[in-house]
């Protein structure tokens, strides 16, 4: 398995190429960036300006791995609204977009949601029929990514919406096309269930995979704590990600950052996944 550090990791004041020449110098693999609304890397970004980022990675030695976004908590798939959710399928294109530019096999997209306990106000729609909404998006969508031959990963989220393997499971299985799987979360499925449950069942159907790590006690958002700080078992689910033949990306994603010096997280992250790789 190839060592990666998603972008969210860095301060927010650093620039997206200082973030791809920090993760070199810490020692990963690759680097999953991510698109914004707008400024770098955006919805808004040019071609030529979206390619200076894989020359620049290609340049210091790195691969990126693939491309995230958090549009989706503003733009969702399952809104009520027909705007809403056109705008959120445009951002999923524009994302399969920039993808082929970058040279990414991968995109992650959040599928939607129920309802969403950490945004106020968060709009919440009755479960069928966001299960509607959203099926029948990555249907559409899959046939964009089909041409471009770049996969979508369906995150799982704390989104109340496809909340166990087996039903993440089924909805890819009725979406029905090799470009739509799972982006599996290690650390989001901690305060429900077991990520070795998780990747057992989802097994092929797995594109990438999110490291982080979470303390139940703690509970909320304050539970994501350091890799090897939290309750996942690292150990199980290794054992289990090579026992599906598993062999791409594993991606930290660490949130929230260091309050202080926060390059440090980089390196600490780099440490905890050597030895969760067994690399010393």
């Amino acid at each position: 398995m190839k060592k990666g550090i998603n972008i969210w990791s860095f301060p927010g004041s650093m620039s997206v190429k200082d973030c791809i020449t920090t993760a070199k110098k810490a020692g990963f693999d690759g680097i999953e960036l991510a698109l914004n609304e707008t400024g770098e890397l955006s919805l808004e970004s040019t071609e030529s300006e979206v390619r200076a980022y894989r020359q620049h990675a290609d340049e210091t030695g790195i691969e990126i791995s693939s491309l995230a976004t958090g549009l989706f908590w503003s733009y969702s798939l399952t809104s009520s609204a027909p705007q809403t959710r056109q705008k959120a399928k445009d951002i999923v294109k524009k994302q399969l977009e920039h993808a082929a530019v970058l040279g990414v096999d991968t995109i992650l997209v959040v599928p939607g949601a129920v309802g969403v306990d950490f945004i106020p106000d968060s709009e919440v729609v009755r479960y069928d029929q966001a299960y509607d909404y959203s099926l029948e998006a990555f249907q559409e969508l899959s046939q964009v990514a089909e041409s471009l031959k770049i996969s979508i990963g369906i995150e799982n989220v704390w989104n109340k919406f496809l909340l166990s393997p087996l039903e993440m499971r089924d909805f890819i299985d009725k979406v029905n096309s090799p470009y739509v799987g799972a982006y599996f979360d290690v650390g989001n499925v901690i305060f429900s269930g077991y990520p070795e449950h998780w990747i057992s069942i989802l097994s092929h159907r797995i594109k990438k995979v999110h490291f982080k790590d979470y303390r139940r006690a703690a509970g909320g958002l304050h539970g994501f704590v350091d890799l090897l700080a939290g309750d996942v078992n690292y150990p199980e689910v290794m054992k289990t990600l090579q026992t599906i033949g598993y062999e791409d990306y594993v991606i930290a994603e660490m949130i929230p950052g260091y309050t202080h010096f926060g390059e440090q997280i980089v390196y600490n992250t780099s440490g905890a996944m050597d030895a969760i790789l067994g690399r010393k």
